[in-house]
């Protein structure tokens, strides 16, 4: 099972110095952000994501996965998805489809069926698995259930879900993130490993304490990790573990610098690497 490490959080670093960083940690190869703000413009992609993979191997690594901001089959996500054909890229993230409010749910989720209906038939003749992520909050899916509902007709074949240690605990609590894992087994091709914790807020109006989460190392957060992992064990799954390291900004438990967050992405390996090998010896 490969492990990449996801750029967002390195993107003021060039690839090459990128790459020559990640190669230090023992990791597999990038999941590489190629969006608006990400590594690579995806209006670029078609020159970068060549010289991306290139300096990747020069590194002995791979790129494993693009992480993008598809979510319609239009010009730009064809370019994109043959560029990633073309260089043996079989993973693709797809971007997001926002929760638009009380009253529209089914409407909303069917009108993103049909956008992942054109998706996926750009897709599949280039042998390219688009993924859909599961993000808590106002997105669509916002939890494993939502996400089964939406590609239970597609085959895993041309349809993936990236599940996510953090999003599915937030919103799946003590069972839900089980279950979630469990509908989607067939389907499941990516694995977001991150960890998040609750703080407390200020009281609103009527004097409830409110609360809210700060992204944290993975081995101090709510999310049972090590049960995630068996959890997947179980189902059997075989597919790619992108580390987010999403330790910048008001979100995170402390804003680290780029240095900072690589460092504290060698100590979440030394708690996440044994989950794997001890993963890997159970088969």
């Amino acid at each position: 099972m490969p492990l990449a490490v996801f750029t967002k959080s390195f993107q003021d670093w060039s690839l090459e110095e990128v790459c020559r960083r990640f190669r230090s940690l023992g990791v597999d190869g990038l999941d590489l952000t190629v969006r608006p703000g990400g590594h690579i413009h995806p209006k670029d992609a078609p020159e970068l994501v060549p010289q991306a993979v290139l300096v990747a191997h020069h590194h002995h690594l791979r790129v494993l996965m693009l992480t993008t901001s598809i979510t319609q089959a239009d010009r730009q996500a064809q370019k994109l998805l043959e560029v990633a054909a073309q260089e043996g890229i079989t993973h693709i993230k797809l971007g997001y489809y926002r929760y638009i409010g009380l009253g529209h749910l089914k409407r909303h989720m069917d009108q993103v069926r049909r956008h992942l209906e054109r998706i996926v038939k750009m897709a599949r003749p280039l042998g390219v698995l688009p993924c859909v992520h599961i993000h808590s909050g106002p997105y669509i899916p916002s939890h494993g259930t939502m996400l089964y509902e939406l590609i239970k007709d597609f085959s895993p074949q041309e349809l993936g879900a990236y599940v996510d240690m953090l999003h599915m605990v937030l919103e799946g609590g003590g069972a839900g993130w089980r279950q979630g894992l469990e509908l989607l087994g067939p389907w499941i091709a990516l694995v977001g490993v991150k960890n998040f914790r609750w703080e407390p807020g200020r009281r609103d109006r009527w004097g409830q304490l409110r609360w809210h989460t700060r992204n944290c190392p993975l081995a101090d957060g709510v999310s049972p990790i090590p049960d995630f992992v068996a959890t997947l064990k179980r189902l059997g799954f075989q597919g790619i573990y992108s580390l987010h390291s999403e330790y910048k900004g008001a979100h995170s438990f402390r804003n680290l610098s780029t240095q900072e967050c690589l460092e504290q992405t060698a100590r979440d390996l030394k708690f996440f690497r044994p989950l794997l090998e001890q993963e890997e010896k159970s088969h």
